[in-house]
């Protein structure tokens, strides 16, 4: 390899790690559902008019349920976004191996397991929405 082409290389692999550096920096493709002040955001800026409450994370950061007012949103994260949806109580939820899972009625987002979540955890956040 010729002089040239070693530093073709090194500024190459350079520009790499700056791009990259600088995507972490602006958090680009970060859906990670780390904290219930994540959650009620993602929610809160998928769902028009949709006021975050208490909140369930999946142990994983892989998803989470939000109590709005009358409606829970359930999150999950798809790639580097974050799906969100609304859904009216009573949910359809069962227990799974690795904790609850939440069945959505829809076809394409699918079911929603929260990992370390109980049903009775599920069932005490719903509670007050099902409340006549």
């Amino acid at each position: 390899m010729t002089h040239a082409q070693l530093v073709q290389l090194a500024g190459s692999i350079v520009a790499i790690l700056a791009l990259a550096g600088f995507a972490r920096w602006l958090k680009l493709g970060e859906s990670r559902i780390a904290t219930e002040d994540d959650a009620r955001r993602f929610a809160e800026e998928a769902l028009a008019g949709f006021e975050g409450g208490r909140a369930l994370i999946s142990g994983d950061g892989s998803a989470a349920l939000v109590q709005g007012q009358g409606t829970i949103a359930v999150l999950k994260r798809h790639g580097a976004k974050v799906a969100v949806r609304r859904l009216v109580p009573p949910l359809r939820v069962r227990e799974a191996v690795e904790g609850a899972t939440v069945d959505t009625g829809e076809k394409l987002f699918g079911p929603v397991t929260l990992f370390g979540i109980t049903t009775d955890q599920v069932r005490g956040l719903e509670a007050p929405l099902t409340l006549v």
